[in-house]
Formats: structure tokens, sequence, C-alpha cells
């Protein structure tokens, strides 16, 4: 597969959690939990499953930077 998204982080599908449309899929990379928002129908034509290998592609044009007060 070829993706012009230039940031990719693989990991582990741990958790989904499926709504009326759409579910939260829950990937560990390395020790921290990234959650990605996809509709159902995503995650049934993708056949995803816990416990089974999956990347979280990034691709935003706005990226927010937060410090604490």
């Amino acid at each position: 597969m070829k993706i012009s998204a230039r940031n990719i982080l693989k990991g582990k599908i741990v958790a989904i959690k499926k709504g009326a449309t759409t579910a939260h899929v829950q990937i560990d990379i390395g020790g921290v939990v990234v959650t990605a928002s996809i509709t159902n129908e995503a995650v049934d034509d993708l056949q995803l499953k816990v416990g089974e290998p999956a990347a979280a592609v990034i691709k935003s044009s706005d990226v927010m930077v937060a410090v604490a007060d």
C-alpha cells in the first residue's frame, strides 16, 4: 500500500467500541494508546479485531501545541 501521509504509527488493536454509527478503535503504539474514530462500516470492511496489528495514519494540516500554565 502506498499513502501520502507521513505519520504512520504501527501497533496493535487493544479495543474496538462500536456506537450507533461510529466506532472508536484503540491502537497501542509501544505503550501509548491512540484512538481513531471511524465508521462501523469501516471496522467491518477492514475486518478489524482486537489483538491484530494495525497502523494509525495521521494526516492533518493543523497541529496544536499546549503547555501548562
